[in-house]
């Protein structure tokens, strides 16, 4: 019975995962789009706030149980001592906390703001590292999941080791792309035409084919 139940669980668990990351992807793509045309994303993120918040409640109910059902069978500290397990747990509490941040102090921003280049540089760095860590977590979190094969065969820094390095990869992008979409969108219209104007270049683009 127990293993039916478990089936179950994880189930709800994973369809509740996969609404997360595919809501937050959808997001992620129109905003890339929008920055690489060199316009705003803007603010509209209520919506995926209020599902993935969703989101994580259920997996955070779903969690306990599958640990609960798992802690029956093979006892609560054997459950628990798995570094995997371990890994996943941490990465669920950081979007949890990440979670907070967003909707206490970058998500308010966004809104009176009207989009993320409308911030100040240090509001749109927070939002960057924000958003970096939100999306990596998710998908670190998505990963041990299904990882059964990990269980106990490496220690939890061993399985989080990469997790910097993604979120700073991912960081750096976003805001390279926020720096693109400064230079060639309203906020910097005309400035490559400008800089090719400067007297310190030799030729102006206007004398470019003369």
């Amino acid at each position: 019975m127990l293993d039916y139940l478990r089936l179950g669980i994880l189930y709800v668990h994973l369809i509740a995962c996969c609404v997360a990351i595919g809501a937050i992807l959808s997001s992620d793509v129109r905003m890339g789009f929008a920055l690489l045309k060199g316009e705003s994303p803007g603010h509209g993120s209520e919506g995926l706030a209020v599902t993935v918040t969703a989101a994580l409640v259920i997996l955070w109910l779903t969690g306990a149980v599958l640990i609960g059902v798992d802690a029956a069978s093979s006892g609560l500290w054997k459950t628990l001592s798995n570094p995997k397990l371990q890994a996943k747990l941490m990465l669920v509490t950081l979007l949890t906390l990440n979670g907070v941040v967003l909707h206490a102090s970058i998500l308010p921003m966004l809104q009176e703001s009207g989009g993320l280049l409308d911030l100040g540089e240090r509001d749109r760095l927070r939002a960057i590292w924000a958003g970096a860590i939100s999306g990596v977590s998710w998908m670190a979190a998505a990963f041990f999941g299904i990882a059964r094969p990990l269980s106990w065969k490496f220690p939890i820094e061993t399985l989080l080791a990469p997790y910097p390095a993604l979120v700073v990869a991912v960081a750096g992008a976003l805001y390279l792309m926020t720096q693109w979409a400064r230079l060639v969108g309203p906020g910097g219209r005309n400035l490559g035409r400008r800089i090719a104007r400067s007297r310190w270049l030799p030729y102006s683009v206007d004398r470019i084919g003369e």
